[in-house]
């Protein structure tokens, strides 16, 4: 019970706010390739350029946590924070799920980061989520 309970309160401890800056570094592929939501274009700060590639031609499911993350972080940069809530939002409620590899290295749950993405935009944190 002591081995359960110990992760549970570092985990209820921590908080979104902690996790400023959140990269997504890539989902689970049995291939190596990078996802195509826009990574360089959001590291760039080309943010037109990024919601342009992510709202077009794509091999990605409308429905992906990194694509919509990134559309997100996009939006929220451009100052359409409605936009931002509501790509995040369906991040959190998309039916695809899977950790992310974070730029530092760390895996997170793809709703987890999508809630530490929404709530950064609540507080009006300038650094979001991104994902590649």
């Amino acid at each position: 019970m002591k081995k359960i309970l110990l992760p549970l309160i570092a985990l209820a401890l921590s908080s979104p706010a902690a996790a400023q800056s959140i990269v997504v570094v890539t989902a689970p592929h049995a291939d190596s390739d990078v996802l195509p939501v826009a990574y360089s274009e959001l590291r760039a700060g080309e943010n037109r350029a990024a919601v342009e590639k992510l709202t077009g031609e794509t091999t990605l499911d409308a429905r992906d946590p990194s694509r919509l993350i990134n559309l997100g972080t996009a939006y929220a940069r451009l100052g359409r924070t409605a936009e931002a809530a509501a790509a995040y939002d369906a991040a959190i409620g998309s039916p695809i799920r899977y950790d992310v590899e974070l730029a530092s290295g760390r895996y997170m749950d793809s709703r987890w980061a999508a809630r530490t993405a929404l709530a950064s935009l609540s507080q009006g944190k300038p650094l979001l989520a991104l994902a590649r």
